[in-house]
């Protein structure tokens, strides 16, 4: 009998160009938000105002390139890919971190849809395994193609011997 050998290699698929976007508008709201308080009592609390409004002002500067930038390369780094025998997702920019989910040890696949992907069109597919360190998340898929995955995933699964523990 022959041994199928896995090599490890970088995963085949970028996630959605739309996905930028979700990233950008997400990185949008961490930086906006508390800006946007700082400014508000500021304006509110002229005591505070200097000791308020430097610091939405900090957040701003450093918030814009952040956001214009950051998921530009986020996008060039992430990658996913489905194969008959794993699921493999690489993420991270400054520490890249690979994962591997063997079909035998996938327990169950779901498909996820906040607001905000709801509106880009985006979905994201998380596989949960038998593995200490958690689930495998695929985020930033076409929310069509994340159904076409569950599906997959899950019929793979079932026809994989092994009992995902």
């Amino acid at each position: 009998m022959a041994e199928e050998t896995v090599r490890l290699r970088p995963p085949r698929n970028q996630f959605d160009p739309r996905t930028v976007a979700w990233w950008r508008v997400n990185c949008a709201l961490l930086f906006a938000v508390p800006a946007l308080i700082l400014v508000i009592n500021g304006v509110l609390l002229s005591a505070a105002r200097t000791w308020l409004v430097w610091p939405a002002v900090g957040l701003v500067v450093i918030g814009i390139p952040v956001t214009l930038l950051m998921p530009l390369w986020w996008y060039r780094v992430h990658r996913w890919e489905i194969t008959d025998t794993a699921v493999y997702v690489r993420t991270g920019f400054f520490w890249q971190e690979w994962r591997v989910a063997p079909m035998s040890r996938i327990q169950t696949v779901d498909t996820t849809r906040g607001p905000l992907q709801q509106l880009f069109k985006l979905a994201s597919v998380t596989v949960t395994t038998a593995s200490s360190k958690g689930a495998v998340k695929i985020e930033g898929l076409d929310h069509e193609l994340a159904a076409q995955v569950a599906e997959q995933l899950t019929e793979t699964t079932q026809a994989t011997p092994g009992d995902a523990t």
